[in-house]
């Protein structure tokens, strides 16, 4: 028998593919607003690869995107994925000799300490679920490449024209990734039930009144004498129950 050749999608293609399975069709449906949604602490209008810029890029990105039209943009894929699609599209780099149009492939994580069993642990976390982000020179050649990458579902953008990222969103991506300090994962809600692991309160119960993200605080009302008094603790000072 003759060697199994894998069918690969060109551009013309893509109108024409097949339905896809219905997991797949809703990890796709508005994946610009689904990453638009992640906070960057941005402000309120600020829209992802939106036409009108709410600042100017830096110079040294503006000259960087002139040189070549390298820029930043965004792939889908099955989360929990992230890692395997990476390592994929890297090797098709190599082998398909793509390293002067395609240049970095970055999956975005942060670390972030968690308190389980009454045991802190920092762990990474992706921050955005199911996306990547590809810097490159889109052209046929690398569309192609990237988009035939196994595990790849498609490219972030209005219909089959990707939308790079503005300089600004890829900054405040990075910055949030070279982060120093380790955000803390809360478990919690107002009016929730937590136990107190740590300080004066020590294996205390209360309820969660008031949450802080900005101080890392959390106000709990701890009840004292059948009186209920609030206490303000750090996020790692108590777990959910």
């Amino acid at each position: 028998m003759g060697e199994e050749v894998e069918h690969l999608v060109s551009p013309e293609e893509v109108a024409a593919e097949p339905e896809a399975p219905e997991a797949m069709e809703e990890a796709l449906q508005e994946p610009v607003t689904a990453l638009a949604e992640v906070d960057f602490g941005l402000p309120e209008d600020f829209t992802l690869g939106g036409e009108e810029k709410q600042e100017e890029p830096s110079k040294e990105a503006a000259e960087e995107e002139e040189d070549d039209g390298r820029a930043w943009y965004v792939i889908h894929c099955y989360s929990g994925y992230e890692n395997k699609v990476k390592h994929n599209l890297e090797q098709r780099i190599e082998t398909m000799g793509m390293r002067d149009k395609i240049f970095q492939v970055v999956v975005p994580t942060e670390e972030e300490i968690e308190v389980r069993e009454g045991k802190r642990r920092t762990v990474e976390r992706r921050v955005f679920p199911g996306y990547i982000l590809v810097q490159m020179i889109m052209d046929d050649d690398s569309w192609y490449v990237v988009r035939n990458t196994p595990g790849v579902t498609g490219f972030v953008g209005m219909g089959n024209k990707p939308t790079p990222l503005r300089p600004e969103e890829v900054q405040a991506i990075m910055k949030r990734m070279e982060a120093e300090a380790p955000k803390i994962k809360v478990t919690f809600r107002p009016g929730q039930k937590v136990r107190i692991i740590d300080g004066p309160f020590n294996d205390f119960m209360g309820t969660v009144d008031e949450i802080d993200m900005d101080r890392a605080k959390v106000r709990v009302l701890v009840s004292f004498f059948g009186r209920e008094t609030p206490v303000e603790l750090d996020f790692l000072q108590v777990e959910k129950i």
